[in-house]
């Protein structure tokens, strides 16, 4: 929000607040395993002063691990959902140590059961209260602007422009806009650009920050400008203020892309592989362990199934045809023939609709229920597939007439992933015969949240809901 320069008072830095509220966390993580030591429920014998020291050494261990998961960064300052899933994970994690150290140090046979498990349940209790209670607090001193830096953007171009809408937009900063400066001549420059007002040049912005007006300048310049942008950071950097450079206009495209440094230099992580290192592990063994549960106990299904297709037409059981998988490499994809044996097509594939004639009288039954899909399951096992994912298309299949890569120029975006024998948009009830390209559009949007949001819970998610999907289908053909 944009003021009169002095119109607002130097703000108490949010850091205060967040060191305050380390040592109040720090305190209850202590208290409450000290407050069930003095009830004296519980018989310590000989070892109260080594339940002390455990309660001081978890206090500690959770202060390590809520700084290094991240419980004390900004962004879970103002969310009570982020706050309380990385304070719970940090004391989790706090149990787990103490309980393999007390393991590997032979001790744990010294520290009473009972007390430990109430410990880590009032524990809990008590820090998700007071990571509540501060939430609270600091969103309303945040409203009052207690934590407000005094901004001002030193360009009225389009990066100054861009950076004060940005500003204004996003609630999570601390700061207040006191002004625009430039070195064009007045007539040159906008009275105020995007609400906040045009105060001067360089020279007036200078004897602002000697007047203990500004905190923080930001030069909204393009970075091409290099020899102006040195001459204006040069003369700043007499003044005891921190200087800021603004984003460039194409950062602002990428605004919520991870920065890092690689060597010195800053880079901004344009896409990262959505499902990799330790979580691709996790998602492989996800993939073939329940494969190998579920096929155990449905393989009676797979037999009758075959039994059925045999005897309803002549053919082959198993159709094979070329779709695109993970990095847009072609596999065979395995499913259950569902078509008359001269009727199925390899190239130039035209999606079965309603009451398509090409489909048997089984294979009715087996699109209705999804069976068909399930020779998929050893797509799972040869690494082609995912249980969950987005669904494979063959590359000729087409939306209102059109191919899926005419229709949304991205498409192949959903290939970062393996593909699925279901997916977000199958449970979403974007399933079945794409015919229009508002279906196909749809799908694709549900493919993106899916590889943007993967997690395990939400694999488990889909395929607890894809079940429901099976015994009520909407869309299937």
């Amino acid at each position: 929000m944009a003021t009169e320069p002095g119109a607002s008072r130097k703000g108490v830095p949010l850091r205060i607040a967040i060191t305050l509220g380390r040592v109040v966390e720090f305190l209850a993580a202590a208290s409450s395993g000290l407050v069930l030591i003095a009830i004296g429920v519980w018989d310590f014998g000989g070892t109260l002063d080594t339940h002390s020291r455990v309660v001081l050494l978890g206090a500690a261990a959770y202060a390590l691990l809520a700084e290094s998961l991240g419980a004390y960064d900004i962004d879970a300052q103002f969310s009570v959902r982020k706050g309380w899933n990385r304070v719970v994970m940090a004391w989790l994690l706090t149990a787990v140590f103490l309980i393999t150290l007390g393991y590997l140090l032979k001790e744990s046979d010294q520290v009473s059961r009972g007390w430990a498990v109430s410990w880590l349940a009032l524990g809990a209790v008590s820090l998700c209260s007071v990571r509540a209670i501060d939430i609270i607090c600091v969103r309303r001193l945040k409203t009052r602007g207690t934590f407000n830096e005094r901004v001002a953007i030193f360009g009225t171009g389009q990066q100054g422009l861009r950076f004060a809408q940005y500003v204004q937009s996003d609630e999570r900063l601390t700061i207040t806009l006191i002004g625009m400066f430039d070195d064009r001549s007045p007539e040159r420059r906008p009275a105020d650009v995007a609400g906040v007002p045009v105060l001067g040049n360089l020279t007036t912005l200078i004897e602002m920050i000697r007047d203990g007006l500004v905190d923080q300048v930001v030069v909204a310049l393009p970075w091409a400008a290099e020899r102006r942008l040195q001459e204006i950071v040069t003369r700043l950097a007499l003044t005891p203020v921190k200087v800021r450079l603004g984003p460039d206009l194409v950062a602002f495209t990428y605004a919520r892309r991870p920065v890092v440094i690689l060597g010195d230099v800053p880079v901004m992580t344009l896409f990262d592989r959505p499902i990799g290192g330790l979580s691709a592990v996790a998602k492989n063994i996800e993939d073939k362990l329940l494969t190998l549960i579920i096929l155990a106990f449905i393989w009676p299904v797979l037999l009758a199934v075959a039994i059925a297709i045999k005897l309803d037409s002549p053919g082959p059981i198993l159709f094979r045809q070329p779709r695109e998988g993970f990095n847009n490499r072609t596999f065979d994809c395995f499913k259950f023939r569902s078509m008359y044996h001269n009727q199925l097509e390899f190239k130039n594939i035209n999606q079965a609709t309603r009451d398509d004639p090409r489909v048997t009288r089984v294979g009715r039954i087996l699109r209705r229920t999804s069976l068909d899909e399930l020779p998929q399951l050893f797509n799972v096992l040869l690494g082609d597939m995912s249980l969950v994912g987005p669904r494979p298309h063959a590359p000729s299949t087409r939306a209102g007439g059109r191919l899926f890569s005419d229709v949304v120029q991205s498409y192949a975006a959903r290939h970062k992933v393996k593909p699925g024998i279901t997916g977000w948009a199958q449970v979403c009830g974007w399933r079945g015969e794409t015919d229009t390209e508002e279906k196909l559009i749809k799908r694709f949007e549900h493919d993106l949240y899916y590889i943007d949001n993967w997690s395990i819970l939400l694999d488990f998610y889909i395929l607890i809901r894809t079940v429901g999907a099976v015994l009520l289908p909407k869309n299937a053909l």
